[in-house]
């Protein structure tokens, strides 16, 4: 034990503290001074800031225009109507915003943690985020660090910095050493004074460095310029039928009224409403699956990441070392099932055998399970462990063989422990027992056989041989390059030996144990998905590249049989012949050659936290758009230069988190998979609604212009109030099921999309303008055919009957841009049946309900009436699947032959 040394000393002086705390009062008094122990967040997100958000669109602003027209020329319908229609917008799309923020503060919320410290000289627990400098902190095996310090009163202490350094081992500490926030405990306990907290603390201090501005996202961009597009569109088509009506002669009135007609129909009103709900229900059906996404607009990029980096451990493996092998008796047995749970059998040659027959195999159990310091216990049908990964898989074999820790410390009484450091590699547990003392030693194969001068086979003791060491040294370089980590296990029986060091000489040897960190079930299916969507995985990971390499092809993430590239440049072609690098060689590279190099790396071995950052610039530089996982502090630069970063909601870090774009819950790279899926479904959906509320704004100004052009101004096929309705009440169910329409099959077996495409790409353009122009002049047929110039009011009323008609065939129409709606399923989107129904039912109220139609000026019509509406309507359904036809059949021949 190391007590308080003259540092410490000076540091208990300059914090006014001492060994038995400081008092509550002070406590308190420095939170005020010093803050809460908590990084600082970004500027919050308020609901007020939210709701200024509502008004940055530029279609609220012409439809601001619009009623300040409307009100100026006296139409008070039409202007209560826009203002109505506006507040529907900025609500909705307000209480949308508002409700995913407060569910991302919520998250944050759930877990308050606790700390143990001494105050007024008793041990007390008070929440991490009000620990204060000059605390005492009391931590043990297990507990997080929650503040930087100092130590003192140290035992056998290692502390896993891997968050902070990206080190996976864990570091030894002693007194006068410091300690820093987010790392924590897998060995020993100690006690710490607390020298800084918060922004102080060194995970402060990198926080602090990657709260920059957030970057619009491509989704945010392209809604930017869409808007901008349609806003000069309605001025422009506005402005021009203003100029030219009045150089005509016609009446200035007039011509306000049917500008502000043009207006309204060139605006798609509710594409952010739609737009919203899309998303966010995007992200709460992601969350379902274990991805919480932190910035809405920024789901749809995962629909174009063309490259995975992830970490090895935890995301593609369970993070549960599990003994398989054991080398025992000159045999190799096999142990099955995974994870912690204690469950599984014993395997010889395939059969199933009973250990406890087998003493070798039990005394090799009993001294893996003794010199040990995990626990592992089942609380409420779960297994809770604590301590060192390696030492909780040795624990849990010895559990499968039913050798209980716990009742073998009964009869096994410990005595001392000979603690694990890196320069000696073995670890010694001594016992005393009826029968006389008894040691039991595991460690590094390499570091244990030296110090064995026996071997013991099926329960026999004798003298080891040098064949016997070449064996054992063969077998744990087999086990070895399989990617099992390998651990030698000895004992020393009724040893009458005085000092520590004589229970580590003159060993028996009892065997090896090899363990792997196994790869999660469903990691191999989700790496097939990735290959057949275009995408690559990359794995980054603190182990050995050989070890890394195995369990890569254990998953499918590469077949390096014939080499991942060829190369002149000899450094090169040996990393291409690899398809791994290390960090070492990483660091050799110079950015022209890891530019050159960095599509055909596939693992990337010993690197370090800082090293991700490089790798996703190259593979950015290539062109790919990056999805990077991470949990540590070190982790955060690279996450937040990645277009996605991903971090661990499990093991990651609060920095990591603040750093991302979206956060695992399970730590499961099957999840990002997942969530890349569902980023693909997204943005094909804000595709398919966007092109069909584009097509009917643009089929009303087709019809308003025709009607101008061909009739006059005196005769307009729609008034500025009936097209607002149909914008505004008739399109949005319609578009938001689009918006909700279920992922599409096949959609994993398509190459990423490519992130410069336009909403309007030429497929779409031109669907568009064909089928806008085919629903505007048969719109305009209806109105010419109807003598409006005896009897305006029913041509109009034929004419928003037509339009409205549309709304039962067209969506369907718009559920594939690519495929007939007949091979998807007209029924398979049962939202959009209800929705379109209710839709159209709900539009017959403003021709049908007294006061209401004359409002609107419309009449009611009768059965017969309908007929024409609804036959032009199917027509341009057909029509509609018919261009998508004519559409797949010049791609294929573009295909076959070549453009």
């Amino acid at each position: 034990m190391n007590s308080a040394k003259p540092i410490i000393k000076d540091r208990f002086m300059e914090l006014e503290s001492s060994q038995t705390g400081i008092s509550e009062e002070d406590a308190l008094e420095r939170l005020h001074k010093y803050g809460k122990n908590e990084l600082e967040q970004k500027e919050k997100i308020t609901a007020l800031k939210v709701f200024a958000a509502q008004f940055t669109n530029l279609i609220v602003w012409v439809l601001i225009a619009a009623a300040a027209i409307s009100l100026t020329i006296g139409e008070v319908i039409d202007f209560w109507v826009i203002v109505f229609t506006i507040g529907v917008v900025i609500v909705l799309g307000f209480i949308q915003e508002y409700r995913a923020e407060k569910a991302m503060q919520a998250l944050k919320n759930i877990v308050r943690p606790e700390t143990t410290v001494i105050r007024d000289g008793k041990l007390r627990k008070v929440l991490t985020s009000k620990i204060v400098p000059g605390d005492v902190l009391v931590l043990e095996t297990g507990d997080k660090v929650p503040a930087d310090g100092i130590l003192f009163d140290v035992v056998a202490l290692r502390i896993d910095e891997s968050a902070l350094t990206g080190e996976s081992v864990p570091v030894e500490k002693n007194g006068n050493e410091n300690i820093y926030a987010g790392t924590q405990l897998v060995h020993g306990k100690c006690k710490a004074l607390v020298t800084e907290t918060g922004m102080d603390t060194r995970i402060g201090q990198i926080a602090a460095l990657i709260q920059t501005k957030e970057e619009n996202t491509p989704l945010q961009n392209k809604i930017a310029k869409l808007s901008l597009t349609l806003a000069i569109l309605a001025i422009l088509a506005s402005a021009l039928t203003f100029v030219i009506g009045l150089s005509i002669g016609a009446p200035f009135s007039d011509m306000l009224l049917i500008s502000l007609a043009l207006a309204v129909a060139a605006v798609p009103e509710g594409l952010p409403l739609t737009l919203t709900i899309t998303l966010a229900y995007g992200m709460k059906k992601m969350a379902g699956h274990n991805a919480i996404i932190r910035k809405m607009l920024a789901v749809e990029t995962l629909g174009s990441t063309t490259v995975i980096c992830t970490d090895k451990t935890g995301t593609l493996t369970r993070n549960e070392m599990t003994v398989e092998r054991i080398f025992v008796s000159d045999n190799i047995l096999e142990l099955t099932g995974t994870g912690y749970e204690p469950k599984g059998d014993f395997l010889k040659n395939d059969d199933v055998i009973d250990v406890a027959g087998q003493a070798t195999t039990t005394k090799l159990l009993k001294g893996v399970a003794l010199c040990n310091n995990s626990t592992i216990e089942k609380r409420q049908e779960k297994w809770e462990v604590v301590g060192d990964p390696t030492e909780i898989a040795l624990t849990v074999a010895a559990a499968k063989a039913n050798l209980w820790k716990d009742d073998l410390e009964k009869r096994y009484e410990i005595v001392e422990e000979i603690v694990f450091t890196s320069e000696r590699k073995i670890m010694t547990t001594i016992h005393k027992t009826p029968e006389g003392m008894v040691s039991f030693t595991k460690g590094a194969p390499e570091f244990v056989l030296p110090d064995c001068s026996k071997i013991e086979i099926n329960g026999t003791s004798r003298s080891i041989t040098e064949h016997d060491r070449k064996m054992i040294l063969e077998k744990n370089l087999e086990f070895a390059g399989s990617a099992y980590r390998v651990l030698a296990v000895a004992c020393k029986e009724k040893s009458d030996g005085k000092k520590s060091e004589d229970f580590e000489v003159d060993m028996t040897f009892l065997g090896l144990v090899a363990m792997i960190d196994p790869p999660r079930e469903e990691v191999r299916d989700a790496v097939e998905v990735c290959r057949n969507a275009g995408i690559q995985v990359i794995m980054i990971t603190g182990d050995n590249q050989e070890t890394a390499k195995a369990i890569g092809r254990n998953i499918g993430l590469f077949d390096d049989s014939h080499g991942c590239g060829v190369y002149e440049d000899e450094k090169l072609r040996r990393i291409a012949e690899d398809c791994a690098i290390t960090g070492d060689e990483l660091n050799e590279l110079n950015e022209e050659e890891f530019t050159t190099i960095v599509e055909n790396i596939h693992v990337y071995a010993r690197t370090m936290p800082e090293q991700k950052l490089r790798i996703v610039q190259a593979l950015q530089k290539r062109g790919h758009i990056v999805a990077m996982t991470g949990d540590g502090v070190n982790d955060a630069p690279a996450l937040k230069k990645a277009n996605i970063g991903i971090a661990m909601g499990v093991k990651g870090t609060d920095v990591a988190k603040e750093s991302s774009v979206m956060i695992l819950q399970d730590d499961n790279f099957a999840t990002i998979v997942e969530a890349v899926k569902g980023g693909r479904a997204i943005y094909d959906n804000i595709e398919k609604f966007i092109t069909y509320l584009i097509s009917r704004n643009l089929t009303l100004i087709i019809l308003i212009m025709a009607g101008i052009g061909l009739l006059g101004f005196d005769l307009i096929p729609l008034l500025a109030l009936q097209i607002l309705f149909i914008n505004m009440f008739n399109e949005i169910m319609p578009a938001i099921s689009l918006g909700l329409d279920p992922a599409a099959d096949g959609i994993m077996k398509k190459p990423p999309r490519n992130p410069e495409d336009n909403f309007l790409k030429k497929r779409n353009l031109m669907m568009v303008i064909s089928l806008a122009f085919i629903m505007g002049m048969a719109a305009f047929l209806v109105f010419a055919l109807n003598k409006p110039s005896e009897d305006v009011i029913m041509a109009r009323t034929l004419v928003f009957a037509t339009v409205v008609s549309m709304i039962l065939f067209i969506p369907f129409a718009f559920r594939s841009l690519e495929r007939s709606v007949f091979s998807i399923g007209i029924f398979s989107n049962k939202l959009m049946i209800v929705g379109v129904l209710a839709t159209f039912f709900a539009t017959m109220s403003v021709m049908y309900i007294p006061y209401l139609n004359e409002a609107f000026g419309l009449l009611p019509l009768s059965t017969g009436q309908w007929i024409m509406p609804m036959a032009v309507a199917f027509s341009t359904f057909l029509m509609a699947e018919g261009l998508k036809h004519v559409t797949r059949s010049r791609k294929n021949i573009q295909s076959e032959y070549g453009p």
